[in-house]
C-alpha cells in the first residue's frame, strides 16, 4: 500500500478541524473539555469505533477511549495517545479567531494538538474508505490534562500503553518535518511563602512580606539554570489588600533536564530551598513529574519504519529528542516503542499566534496512514 495514493482532501480536513478548534477546551474548564471530547467521540463513532467514556477526577474532564473493529481485537496493537485540552481560556477565539492566510491556519489549540488528533482520524477514515485492513488493532485514547502535566490520567495512559505493541503520539511535528524519538525529563513544583501581616501604612516595618520573599526566591530559582538543567517560575499569586503587608504568596516552577540524573539533582536543589528566615517561611513541594524518555532499539526500529514510509512520500523525516513534555514521556520511559511528533507542522504554540502549515495536514495524514497500514 502506497499512502501517497490515498485521496486526502485538505479542504475537507480543514472544515472538520475548524469545528474542533472552535470548541474551546482549556484544561481547567472540565465542561469545555467534555464538549470537545463529545465531538471527537461522535466522529470516531461514525468511523465505527466502540466508544468508552472514562470519568474524570481531581476536577478534570474524563477520557475517551475508542477501539476500532478488528479481527484481532484485544491483542496488543497500536495505541494513539492524544490530549484534547489546551492552554487557551474560553474566549480566546475573540483574539485568535480561525483564519487562513496563505499556507497558514490560525486558532487556539490548532497545532497543540487538535490538528494532529484530527489528521489521525482522517488517516483511519482514508484506510476504511480504501478497504485497507490494518495488521494490528487500533485504539485511540484522548485525555483532558496534558497541558498541566497529566496528573489525573497518567495511570490510564500507562496501563493502555502496556496493552499495546506501539504508541503513536500526534503532538506537533518539528519545524524540519522531523519527529520526536525522546523527550527531556520535567518536574513541577509548588511554591509558598508565608510572612507576617501588618498595616502597610501605619506599621510597615512590623510586617514581613511574603511577596518580597517570593520575589527573592524567584531570582534564586532562575539563577540555578545551567545547560544541564533549567528552572523557571511561571505562575505567581500574592497579596489581598494594597494596604496590608502580604501574608502569603504562591507560585509554580518548572525544571527540565535531558538526563534523569540531572533532573534528580535539580529536584534536590529545589526542595532544599524550603526553610524559615527572618520570620518568613518558604516551602517547596514537588508536583507532577515526567520521566526522561531516551530512545531505545524498539523506538528506533519504529522510527525507521516511519522514515521508510516518508521516503515513499518523497519526504525526509529527521528525528531527535525534544524539550517540552508529552505523554510520550510516560510510554517511552516504560520501554514501549513510541513515536512522537507525528502531528501537524506549525509554530507559536501556547500563544495568540498559534498556527499550522496547512499542507502538513495531508502530508502527515498520509504518514500516519502508512504507519497504521504497515505496523505489525
Amino acid at each position: 500500500m502506497n499512502p501517497a495514493h490515498l485521496p486526502f482532501d485538505t479542504e475537507i480536513m480543514l472544515q472538520g478541524l475548524r469545528g474542533w478548534v472552535e470548541c474551546e477546551s482549556p484544561t481547567w474548564d472540565a465542561a469545555a473539555v467534555e464538549r470537545m471530547l463529545d465531538l471527537a467521540a461522535r466522529d470516531m463513532a461514525i468511523l465505527g469505533a466502540t466508544i468508552e467514556r472514562i470519568a474524570g477526577r481531581q476536577g478534570f474532564a474524563g477520557c475517551v477511549r475508542a477501539r476500532f473493529p478488528h479481527p484481532r481485537q484485544g491483542e496488543p496493537g497500536i495505541l494513539i495517545a492524544g490530549h484534547m485540552d489546551t492552554v487557551h481560556p474560553v474566549g480566546t477565539l475573540a483574539k485568535l479567531p480561525w483564519r487562513r492566510e496563505g499556507n497558514k491556519c490560525y486558532g487556539p489549540g490548532i497545532c497543540d494538538m487538535k490538528g494532529g488528533n484530527y489528521l489521525t482520524l482522517e488517516a483511519i477514515r482514508q484506510l476504511i474508505k480504501a478497504s485497507i485492513a490494518t495488521p494490528l488493532p487500533i485504539t485511540i485514547l484522548f485525555t483532558p490534562d496534558e497541558e498541566v502535566g497529566t496528573p489525573s490520567t497518567r495511570d490510564i495512559i500507562e496501563a493502555e500503553a502496556q496493552r499495546n505493541k506501539y504508541v503513536l503520539v500526534p503532538e506537533p511535528g518539528r519545524q524540519d518535518n522531523g519527529v520526536v524519538t525522546g523527550r527531556y525529563a520535567i518536574a513541577r513544583f509548588n511554591l509558598e511563602a508565608i510572612g507576617r501581616p501588618s498595616h502597610a501604612g501605619a506599621r510597615l516595618g512590623a510586617g514581613r512580606s511574603a511577596i518580597r520573599e517570593m520575589a527573592r526566591q524567584i531570582l534564586a530559582i532562575d539563577g540555578m539554570t545551567t545547560e544541564d538543567c533549567t528552572f523557571s517560575v511561571g505562575i505567581v499569586h500574592g497579596g489581598q489588600w494594597i494596604n496590608c503587608v502580604a501574608t502569603t504568596a504562591t507560585g509554580e516552577a518548572l525544571s527540565m533536564a535531558k538526563r534523569q540524573a540531572d533532573l534528580d539533582r535539580g529536584v534536590e536543589r529545589m526542595l532544599s530551598l524550603s526553610g524559615t528566615a527572618d520570620d518568613v517561611t518558604f516551602k517547596v513541594t514537588r508536583g507532577v513529574t515526567r520521566p526522561v524518555w531516551e530512545p531505545d532499539s524498539g523506538t528506533m526500529a519504529l522510527y525507521e519504519k516511519a522514515r521508510g514510509i516518508a521516503e515513499q512520500l518523497g519526504m525526509a523525516l529527521p528525528h531527535g529528542s525534544a524539550g517540552g513534555g508529552s505523554d510520550g514521556n510516560f510510554t517511552g520511559a516504560l520501554g514501549i516503542p513510541t513515536l512522537d511528533g507525528l502531528g501537524v507542522r506549525g509554530t507559536d504554540m501556547h500563544t495568540l499566534n498559534e498556527h499550522i502549515e496547512i499542507d502538513s495536514l495531508a502530508e502527515r495524514g498520509r504518514l500516519m496512514a502508512g504507519l497504521l497500514a504497515t505496523l505489525a
